[in-house]
């Protein structure tokens, strides 16, 4: 019996010894943060990218100048580049937080593009913002970068590829709606377009703007900063979300493992812990126009030169990447704004449009841009194939990764550690992800308008008060007592109180004795650490039901909505799909028909590809499988080695053939006999081709191997039968 006991008072002990070991270290942590803190706000340009780079341009010098700049990425020993690939250009997301987040890591979106073989660039900004900057004029800055990196690489086979991270995503897309012919694809990862998107009883954050009553608190603290706005109540804000993982879980993960984690720790808390500056006119812009009234996706931005930012102009492939364990930008946040866009798979088609999105099952909003896994996974395979998803016919498409494994069909033509597939979908398949009803949109729409009645309310009474008082002075003071930034400095050398922790942490790193995993008294600390996880989430979901249940009870009132003319029964005015534009309308009007007098124009080439489309229409929602773009890209270069085309070239046969098909599939197939020619050697070539590039896929379907049989007896033939005209748009609604 005495030795049961004393065992456990010496487990006991050690535990103890342990706890105060690792709570000096801990504390030691916090203290090396706060000072990293400090010494990252005094650089000039901080940012925590683990690459070396080079200046291009700095939107300072610019003639709306603009606190954003952009950089090339030098390729770290042993990683080969090659300038006739496209470029890639990654922007960081300016949402409180510091830039470097998307190569923050080698295994990163700029790691991934670069082990690709891609030039890569980076677009960044400083911390302070250029007075009267607005999100306009750095739109058009970004239009400047693009265009920089395309004259540094005019041998690209294709636009660079532009990857915007939250924020940035959609400022790359009101980018890329006012200057369509500079930009190449576009991956959007994490980032919200369609900001009143979301379903009951998830996606608190959306809800953040009934409790304030509207913006009229972002124009209290833009005057309180004296046309500053802190980027630290933004931060504040994401960390509300969570208070189990900001007040408990993240700083037990270090405590509790405080001999492996601390660096983790402290690279992360560099950029977390390093909130930037925005004008206040910006930061209203982004409230008023985007999160509060969502008129990016409805199409009601109009810049101060009259240009309307109508996101249906975009004509390069948009890829989203989004996740369901994305509290941040949920799935409907990420994706409803091509609802608001297209109400039905002709118009997104007859558009021109490509749209691949893919939806992770669990990852965080952050691990979306900094978790290896998902870096060596979604956005290395998006690399690799963005060649195969700027030629994708136009249409919507869900990538679909498979683990490439010796037995499966094809292995060496699957460039990564994963097959990717580009499977078709239907605007049907978004709306069954959920979303808003009609109620749910007047609720949002009442509170715009209460909003506006807050915002001139403030304006003629407290406003000009504030804003008189307000110097750059009080501002800089009121930041610095900021919580978020005054945790930094109590947990500093900066704090006298902190002067004994530097030399106790040494002395017991010198001594430092971790304890045994098997001590039970762990057990009892995990447990601990497990209920008070289990408490914080509680009071979460409490405060998250109370805030739902008030937002939908006051704003959906219909006296409320009566009194602030929204009509009850009717659908929220102001929200929705674009007005029409006639000129667009005109101008695909006139491409259908230019294209219906190209049915029987062409060559080998114009009839290869659409022998193929043809065949890949025998499952209307079959996808395209990059085992199949690799051994055409392959047979591409043997039939025209004489006489190359670019990606460019291609990309637009592609559409062609496969818009032609859609217009009218009989008159179209009918066609390639006469697009051959008679070169006898030249059609078996290509019949050939045709049947490697079926085959490299794997086993066909029936309805496949019936069309392949067709295309075999049309290429055999001496001459092809034209049929007759069958009109319009009807074939591409079939579709």
């Amino acid at each position: 019996m005495m030795w049961p006991m004393m065992d456990l008072a010496r487990q006991a002990q050690d535990y103890w010894i342990d706890a105060s070991q690792r709570s000096i270290l801990f504390l030691d942590a916090l203290r090396r943060r706060g000072n990293i803190h400090f010494d990252h706000a005094a650089r000039t340009a901080p940012n925590v990218l683990s690459f070396s780079f080079e200046l291009v341009a700095d939107g300072r010098t610019f003639e709306r100048p603009v606190n954003y700049g952009l950089v090339r990425i030098v390729p770290p020993a042993g990683v080969a580049v090659d300038d006739c690939k496209r470029p890639f250009i990654v922007f960081d997301p300016r949402a409180g937080h510091g830039p470097g987040i998307g190569g923050m890591k080698q295994d990163s979106e700029i790691g991934v593009a670069l082990k690709a073989g891609h030039p890569c660039y980076f677009v960044g900004f400083l911390p302070d913002p250029v007075p009267g900057q607005t999100v306009e004029d750095v739109c058009r800055a970004e239009a400047v970068f693009v265009e920089a990196v395309a004259r540094l690489h005019p041998d690209a086979d294709g636009r660079p590829c532009l990857i915007g991270n939250c924020q940035a995503g959609w400022q790359i897309m009101m980018m890329a709606a006012t200057h369509p012919d500079t930009v190449g694809p576009l991956i959007l990862a994490g980032a919200p377009l369609n900001y009143w998107a979301g379903v009951h009883g998830k996606n608190p954050l959306r809800y953040l703007g009934g409790l304030l009553g509207g913006t009229w608190l972002t124009t209290l603290a833009g005057d309180l900063g004296a046309g500053i706005f802190d980027g630290a109540a933004l931060v504040a804000n994401f960390e509300r979300m969570n208070p189990a993982n900001t007040l408990w879980k993240k700083g037990y993960n270090v405590y509790s493992k405080i001999d492996t984690e601390e660096e983790r720790f402290l690279d992360f808390e560099t950029w977390w812990g390093s909130p930037v500056l925005l004008n206040a006119a910006e930061m209203q812009f982004i409230a008023d126009e985007l999160f509060l009234r969502n008129k990016l996706s409805s199409g009601e931005i109009v810049f101060s030169d009259g240009t309307r930012v109508d996101l249906r102009n975009i004509r390069t492939p948009i890829v989203v990447f989004c996740s369901w364990g994305d509290d941040i930008t949920p799935p409907q946040q990420a994706l409803d704004w091509i609802l608001d866009l297209y109400e039905t798979d002709r118009e997104l088609i007859a558009g021109g449009q490509t749209i691949v999105y893919a939806l992770h099952q669990s990852i965080g909003h952050l691990g979306i841009f900094v978790s290896a896994k998902v870096a060596t996974k979604e956005h290395d395979e998006f690399a690799r194939t963005m060649d195969l998803i700027d030629v994708l016919p136009p249409g919507l498409y869900e990538a679909v990764f498979t683990e490439k494994t010796a037995d499966m069909a094809h292995p060496e033509l699957v460039s990564g550690d994963h097959l990717v597939r580009f499977e078709r979908r239907r605007l049907d398949d978004i709306r069954a992800l959920g979303g808003n009803d009609a109620a749910d949109d007047r609720r949002f729409a009442t509170l715009a308008r209460l909003s506006d009645l807050n915002q001139g309310l403030y304006r003629a009474t407290l406003g000009p008060l504030v804003t008189a008082l307000a110097t750059p002075q009080s501002a800089a003071a009121l930041r610095a007592m900021d919580p978020y930034r005054l945790r930094f400095a109590a947990f500093s050398d900066r704090n006298p109180l902190m002067a004994p922790v530097a030399p106790l942490a040494a002395a017991v790193r010198a001594h430092r004795h971790p304890l045994p995993a098997d001590n039970p008294l762990l057990g009892f600390q995990e447990a601990a650490s497990d209920q008070i996880t289990l408490a914080l989430d509680a009071v979460r979901d409490v405060r998250d039901r109370a805030t739902e249940a008030f937002f939908l009870a006051i704003y959906g009132s219909p006296q409320l909505q009566t009194l602030l003319g929204i009509d009850p029964e009717t659908p929220a005015a102001g929200h929705g799909r674009p007005g029409r534009d006639l000129t667009r309308e005109a101008a695909i009007a006139k491409a259908v028909a230019d294209l219906a007098l190209r049915m029987e124009q062409g060559g080998p080439a114009e009839a290869g590809l659409r022998a193929l489309l043809y065949i890949g229409l025998a499952r209307p929602r079959a996808g395209v499988d990059e085992r199949g773009f690799a051994m055409l890209r392959h047979i591409r270069r043997q039939l025209f080695a004489d006489r190359p085309f670019s990606l460019a070239r291609f990309k637009a046969l592609v559409r062609e053939q496969y818009l032609l098909l859609l217009l009218d599939e009989d008159r179209a197939v009918a066609a390639i006999p006469a697009l051959l020619g008679s070169d006898t050697r030249g059609r078996t070539g290509m019949l050939d081709a045709i049947r490697r590039v079926v085959a490299a896929s794997g086993e066909l379907s029936h309805d496949a191997e019936r069309r392949l049989d067709h295309v075999e007896a049309l290429f055999a033939s001496v001459s092809g039968k034209t049929l007759s005209a069958t009109s319009g748009m009807a074939g591409i609604a079939a579709s």
